[in-house]
C-alpha cells in the first residue's frame, strides 16, 4: 500500500481503488515520536514555522548561517550534504547559495509538506536513529536547531559518521544561554510548549558525546559561539556562551 500527504486528504491507492478522506489535524494519539508528544507533529505550531524566521529570529538566522558557512565551507571536500531534522527546509535550500548541494531529511510529514513547495531537491521522511541511506552516501551531513531533540544522541552520531563521508555540521541551541532559561521559567507556566522535549548542550558537553560516539575514529572538532546581544562588541566568538554555536566534525580517516 502506497500513502501520500496531498493537502488535507490522504489517497490511498491499492490495486488501482482510491479511498479519499479528509484527515484535518493529525490527531493526539498520533503526535507522538520517541514516546513522547512533539510539536512537529501538530499542525496547530508547524504551520506557522516559517514567520518566526521571517519576524523576530531573522537576525538570528544570519549569524547562524554565517557561522554555519564558515565551519563547512572551511572544509573543502564537501560538495554535498544530507541535512536531518531539515523542517521545512529553511536551512537546506540555504546550503545552495554557498555552493552545497542539498538533500533533507525529516520525521515529521507536516513539515516536510511545506518543504516540498519551498525546495527543489531531494527530500525523504525518516527516523535520523536508522538512516536510509548507504554508508557515504554524502559528503556532509548536518543538524541544524534539530539534534536537541533526539533521545538517543549517540546512535545518531554513529549514523551520521556512517553515511557522511568527510564531516558533520551541527547547529545547536546553547544551554549557556539567557534564552533557554526563559524558555524554561516559560514551560512552567505551561507557555512554550517547542522545547519541552529538547535537551540543550553545551559545546563541551556535546563534544564529550562525540567522543564516546565516534571512539577509535581520527577526527577534528571546530566550535564556534553567537546569539549575542545586538548591543554586544562583538556577535561571535569562541567562548561557550550566546544562544547559537555551530560545531564541525572534520573526519580524518577516509580517502
Amino acid at each position: 500500500m502506497y500513502s501520500q500527504v496531498m493537502g488535507f486528504f490522504i489517497f490511498k491507492i491499492k490495486e488501482m481503488d482510491i479511498e479519499k478522506f479528509s484527515t484535518g489535524l493529525i490527531p493526539k494519539d498520533q503526535q507522538n515520536w520517541q514516546g513522547r508528544p512533539e510539536w512537529f507533529f501538530n499542525r496547530e505550531y508547524t504551520d506557522t514555522y516559517e514567520q518566526w524566521y521571517e519576524g523576530r529570529y531573522k537576525r538570528a538566522e544570519v549569524w547562524q548561517k554565517k557561522v554555519m558557512e564558515q565551519l563547512v565551507a572551511g572544509d573543502k571536500r564537501i560538495k554535498t550534504l544530507l541535512e536531518f531534522g531539515c523542517g521545512t527546509a529553511r536551512f537546506t535550500r540555504w546550503w545552495k547559495e554557498i555552493g552545497i548541494e542539498a538533500t533533507g531529511g525529516d520525521i515529521s510529514p507536516l513539515m516536510l509538506s511545506q518543504a516540498k513547495y519551498l525546495f527543489e531537491g531531494d527530500l525523504v521522511m525518516a527516523d535520523s536513529h536508522f538512516m536510509p541511506f548507504k554508508d557515504h552516501s554524502f559528503d556532509a551531513l548536518a543538524f541544524i536547531t534539530t539534534f536537541e531533540y533526539y533521545k538517543d544522541p549517540v546512535q545518531v552520531i554513529r549514523e551520521a559518521a556512517r553515511v557522511a563521508r568527510y564531516g558533520i555540521a551541527m547547529g545547536m541551541m546553547n544551554r549557556y544561554s539567557l534564552k533557554v532559561a526563559r524558555r524554561r521559567v516559560q514551560q512552567l507556566f505551561g507557555k512554550n510548549p517547542f522545547y519541552i522535549t529538547a535537551t540543550f548542550y553545551s559545546p563541551e558537553k556535546l563534544t564529550s558525546i562525540i567522543h564516546k560516539a565516534l571512539e577509535g575514529r581520527q577526527y577534528t572538532i571546530h566550535w564556534t559561539c553567537t546569539g549575542l546581544p545586538q548591543w554586544f562588541p562583538v556577535q561571535q566568538w569562541g567562548l561557550p556562551f550566546g544562544d547559537f554555536f555551530g560545531l564541525y566534525v572534520q573526519l580524518k580517516d577516509v580517502d
